[in-house]
């Protein structure tokens, strides 16, 4: 199904010709590979575009959402029905001053923390395993193997997509908490400064080795989008422990499946629907909730899915 082609959309279309593209699919921009299109998508290619876009937002409403690495997000069959925006072009880029890095926020995690590691600098090793985008690291404060961005996160270049008003926020005022922040949906996280210590660059290499083979050991490849649901209790009761006391490996519903490997992973079939992922998200989180009295937050974004509200929509002050 195609994303509707109403006035608004034609309108965004209108005014940013040349760098947007309508009904463009989703699935290929995603870990899972499922999900339809977007009305629109737009890739702007420096700060005046992203300001086109932020003219279009203020005179249509479209809904927005950037697309980074595509790592936690379910796009819905329907699709998007707004904007969604990568900077892919404008924000892959890095530089190091001294034990402070910079970084655009459409850097791969692992890319950076390859680099990191190769410039003498520990701190970072953890994110390797996470393939995910900076700015969607920043948005969702993901962490893993003991550590997460807010232990390195100065802060961060925001835009706000309503007023066309950018600032740096430093990380005391970005909301981070487990596996999320106080960003709205109308805000882009442009680049972002950690700040690492200096280290070896050899252990840092033994670091990432071992974090891969972990990954490769304990989690499974394919279409997914990682851990589904964020652990109940953080560093005491992980929510794969849970969902396979229930006993709920390998449940499937149409394409989509809890992992044999892994069961706070739920992997995607060739063929799958979104629908099908979704639906295997609710029956084990309503079986989690019944059985253990635990109700699951999902770690992954849905997006276009009627009966989900936006989320984040207040968003944090510029």
């Amino acid at each position: 199904m195609s994303a509707p082609a109403d006035e608004p959309v034609q309108v965004a279309l209108q005014h940013l010709a040349g760098f947007a593209t309508a009904n463009e699919p989703l699935a290929p921009y995603t870990t899972y590979k499922v999900g339809g299109p977007a009305a629109v998508f737009a890739s702007p290619r420096d700060d005046e575009e992203l300001l086109q876009i932020a003219e279009v937002v203020a005179t249509t409403g479209l809904p927005t959402l950037v697309v980074g690495r595509g790592s936690n997000l379910l796009v819905a069959d329907a699709g998007f029905a707004g904007i969604a925006i990568s900077l892919a072009a404008m924000a892959e880029w890095i530089e190091f001053h001294d034990t402070v890095v910079h970084a655009g926020a459409a850097v791969a995690l692992p890319v950076l923390a390859r680099r990191c590691v190769a410039a003498g600098l520990t701190g970072f090793e953890w994110a390797v395993g996470v393939p995910g985008s900076l700015g969607g690291a920043v948005r969702m404060n993901a962490g893993g193997h003991g550590s997460d961005m807010a232990a390195s996160l100065v802060g961060a270049q925001v835009l706000d997509l309503r007023s066309a008003q950018q600032a740096w926020v430093p990380t005391e005022r970005l909301g981070l908490h487990f596996r999320g922040s106080e960003l709205g949906d109308h805000q882009v996280v442009l680049h972002a400064r950690l700040q690492l210590t200096p280290g070896d660059v050899a252990e840092g290499e033994a670091a990432l080795a071992e974090i891969v083979r972990w990954r490769r050991e304990h989690q499974p490849g394919g279409q997914n989008a990682g851990s589904v649901f964020v652990n109940p209790i953080p560093g005491e009761l992980p929510a794969a422990v849970l969902i396979d006391r229930l006993g709920l490996r390998g449940f499937r519903i149409g394409g989509a499946y809890v992992s044999d490997k892994h069961a706070n992973f739920i992997q995607a079939t060739e063929g799958a629907l979104a629908a099908d992922v979704r639906a295997v998200m609710e029956h084990v989180r309503a079986a989690v909730s019944e059985h253990t009295g635990f109700a699951l937050r999902s770690e992954v974004k849905l997006v276009g899915f009627d009966d989900v509200p936006p989320s984040g929509t207040t968003g944090v002050e510029l």
